[in-house]
């Protein structure tokens, strides 16, 4: 075994399995972060989750059967780690320390309008995060990694009207919520 490179004692079994792995990371390892943030809304906590999701894939690397994306695998699997830590006893009786969510610089000029823009993305992001898992989830997927509902169907395994239907509700929901906050 000494031709065999290691990473954290895990044996990297060919070098594409090591170029996969790297490429996942690359392509998704932002989009996954933000995924997992959106259940435990800790950034914290969300690179912890993050990285255990990527030596998981690593460590599932050779059931990966291509009957689907490797993007919908990938999202998969972060998912569903995300629900285990979720019910898990840590998560249950840690309080959880909800941080603000930074909003990329703005190249506007107009002041006022920086701040208008900021304030109505941090009330949107809010409603979002107040949502229940199910509607945050599919909202996360569809608007912020643009997955059409089919391809949300395929990474849920929900039907597709089901999905159709959270979206809907999600939106009233976030609309009801930035609405109180008007009053």
């Amino acid at each position: 075994m000494s031709d065999v490179e290691m990473i954290d004692d895990l044996p990297i079994r060919t070098k594409s399995d090591k170029q996969l792995l790297n490429e996942i990371m690359i392509d998704y390892g932002q989009s996954i972060q933000q995924l997992v943030y959106t259940y435990v809304k800790d950034y914290a906590m969300a690179e912890d989750l993050t990285q255990e999701i990527f030596l998981k894939c690593y460590k599932k690397l050779h059931t990966f059967k291509q009957q689907s994306s490797i993007k919908t695998w990938v999202y998969r699997i972060a998912m569903n780690h995300c629900k285990d830590y979720l019910k898990s006893w840590h998560y249950r009786y840690f309080v959880l320390d909800e941080e603000k969510i930074d909003n990329a610089e703005s190249n506007e000029k107009d002041v006022d309008q920086l701040v208008i823009k900021r304030s109505e993305e941090h009330r949107l992001v809010q409603a979002l995060l107040h949502l229940p898992l199910i509607y945050r989830e599919v909202v996360y997927l569809y608007y912020y990694e643009e997955l059409t509902t089919k391809e949300i169907s395929q990474m849920t395994k929900e039907n597709e009207n089901t999905i159709k239907t959270r979206l809907n509700r999600a939106r009233l929901m976030i609309k009801k919520r930035i609405g109180e906050e008007d009053l």
